[in-house]
């Protein structure tokens, strides 16, 4: 065979798959269309829903997803639920769902953080309670220590919050470096290969509780399928070590009397980030912090709604309007 022949053969299957995303795409959007509000700050258009009304005296609460990850993990049943008592807003962070962002721009803690105060200015919201899950965890930390009056408490379930050298085995297909091959990946590889992998990539993320069965659509599981979403992701994890040890570094201002309340909800088994290092050593630092590890997996938004809603309910109870 020909190096002639072998180069399009590889330009013949790159098109066939970049097609074939192209496909998937369409079908995923129809299937789970926008369904909040857009607001534009720097750099960035991001998509929200905004459900309830606050109380005098307590502050709405703003969530703030994970890594690869969208506001359907929060729409899935914990906006329903926690709208009955305040007001709730659920954001899809720069780059990921529906929120577009230019390439390569808002991709650390901080511009992400600052952006996020760009939506409570103009929601009019001066102090919320952060409920952060995963990588929204250490984004709601980041806002507290960047942005200290604009938070209430802060919720944190399965957060990182340690910088441990390496991402779990499941993120490596995420690690493409540079503005091309990153492209090349999402538009041609990604997809295909997402697909493929699903059923050895969720137990791992999920487990060792089980995928919802309707995960897929209700949970935006299919987003996941999309080029700009996997862009998203590989850039922000790219970008979680320019500002994690810095965060790090801070812990310990967290623990002034005037400091708001913070809570960390974790399961035992969670395979994605280790609660002993995320969990059990912030708490150490942050003696205020108060630190829950039940029996479950990473995704504790999705598999365990109730138990993770009687959770913020408590810090919600403790945080100042």
């Amino acid at each position: 065979m020909t190096l002639i022949s072998i180069l399009l053969a590889v330009i013949t299957i790159s098109a066939a798959l970049a097609l074939l995303t192209r496909h998937v795409t369409t079908k995923v959007e129809q299937a789970i269309p926008p369904c909040g509000k857009f607001l534009e700050v720097t750099g960035v258009r991001l998509h929200y829903i905004d459900q309830g009304g606050a109380p005098l005296g307590k502050p709405a609460i703003v969530m703030i997803h994970g890594l690869g990850a969208h506001l359907h993990h929060f729409k899935y049943a914990l906006v329903d639920e926690l709208s009955t008592d305040t007001r709730v807003i659920a954001i899809d962070r720069p780059g990921s769902g529906y929120s577009a962002r230019k390439t390569g721009s808002v991709t650390t803690l901080t511009e992400q953080a600052d952006a996020v105060v760009a939506l409570l200015d103009g929601l009019r919201i001066k102090r919320a309670l952060f409920v952060g899950h995963s990588l929204g965890g250490a984004l709601s930390l980041t806002l507290a220590l960047r942005h200290p009056n604009r938070v209430a408490g802060l919720a944190l379930i399965a957060p990182l919050t340690h910088h441990a050298g390496r991402f779990p085995r499941v993120f490596l297909a995420l690690n493409a470096r540079g503005h091309f091959a990153r492209r090349f990946v999402a538009m041609v590889l990604a997809t295909p290969g997402l697909i493929i992998a699903r059923h050895r990539v969720l137990p791992i993320v999920f487990g060792p509780e089980t995928v919802p069965c309707d995960y897929r659509v209700r949970g935006g599981g299919l987003l996941t399928l999309r080029p700009s979403q996997y862009i998203g992701a590989s850039e922000d994890l790219e970008a979680i070590p320019v500002v994690l040890p810095s965060l790090e570094s801070q812990y310990e201002t967290l623990n002034r009397s005037d400091a708001p309340p913070i809570a960390v909800l974790y399961g035992r088994e969670d395979a994605i980030l280790d609660y002993r290092i995320h969990g059990t050593r912030f708490a150490e630092r942050v003696p205020l912090c108060r630190l829950e590890v039940i029996t479950g997996g990473h995704m504790l938004p999705l598999t365990q709604p109730e138990r993770v809603a009687r959770f913020v309910r408590d810090v919600l109870a403790r945080s100042r309007g």
